[in-house]
């Protein structure tokens, strides 16, 4: 979905991003996706395609540059029930992107939008934001987790599972984005109901899903695909827009002890 207004940043050289800079842009958005099982009709690389193909759709309506994607993810809870999986630890990716904060502040990029594509790296991500918050008094960092970018979203993606996974809205999105990653003769086999409903404990996937999915992807279309996408992009950009322009509402240091 990136077309040639997209800012991507592995493609800059080091001038046109010093020009940004000087341009007045000190926003980022980071992708961060997994490599993980998604059922026998979607692609392991799933969640990563989806935050990339967003950040790249509101790259091109705002000028903020993307930076190159996380690849691989907080995945542990998948387990090795199904080949392909292949997870960091929480304290690993918490600390790659607080690291990845580092460099780019040191370069005056202050404003950065983490965009989540995997549910379970939400834990570590907000840890980095909380490390990142605490190393620097002028940081501004929003963890948007992909699912729940606005109530309406949030709706499409929890309608038919509130545990969902490579369910009709991850399936629709992929019929749409990336139609590469789909297995179309799997998926009417591919449903599964949520078991997790009333349960006092988090259970792992290979203990709540005979086949990795959570969900009625026999439901997707490529038609609510293109859909659902456009309410993310559009609800993305306009929170994007806001945090352009968002100062602190109060501001006191945060290393500064009051007297």
């Amino acid at each position: 979905m990136a077309n040639a207004a997209t800012v991507r940043w592995e493609a800059l050289t080091w001038e046109e991003i010093a020009g940004l800079r000087r341009k007045g842009v000190e926003t980022c958005l980071l992708p961060v996706g997994a490599t993980e099982q998604h059922g026998p009709h979607l692609g392991i690389g799933m969640d990563s395609a989806n935050a990339g193909f967003l950040c790249h759709a509101v790259s091109a309506l705002t000028g903020v540059p993307v930076l190159p994607a996380i690849r691989y993810g907080c995945s542990l809870g998948h387990s090795l029930r199904w080949p392909g999986t292949i997870s960091l630890q929480p304290n690993t990716l918490t600390e790659t992107v607080a690291q990845i904060y580092d460099w780019i502040h040191d370069y005056g990029f202050r404003r950065l939008f983490i965009v989540n594509g995997h549910v379970t790296n939400a834990a570590p991500l907000r840890c980095a934001l909380e490390i990142i918050r605490s190393r620097y008094d002028d940081a501004l960092v929003r963890l948007v987790n992909v699912a729940e970018i606005s109530p309406r979203v949030r709706a499409e993606f929890f309608a038919d599972a509130e545990d969902w996974h490579a369910n009709a809205a991850e399936t629709s999105l992929m019929l749409a984005l990336a139609p590469d990653l789909v297995r179309p003769k799997k998926i009417k086999q591919a449903d599964d109901e949520d078991r997790t409903a009333n349960l006092v404990f988090t259970h792992p996937v290979n203990r709540t899903s005979k086949n990795g999915v959570t969900g009625f992807p026999s439901r997707a279309t490529k038609r609510q695909g293109k859909t659902l996408f456009q309410m993310m992009v559009e609800d993305l950009t306009a929170l994007v827009q806001r945090g352009n322009k968002e100062k602190p509402p109060l501001k006191h240091s945060y290393f500064k002890v009051v007297p």
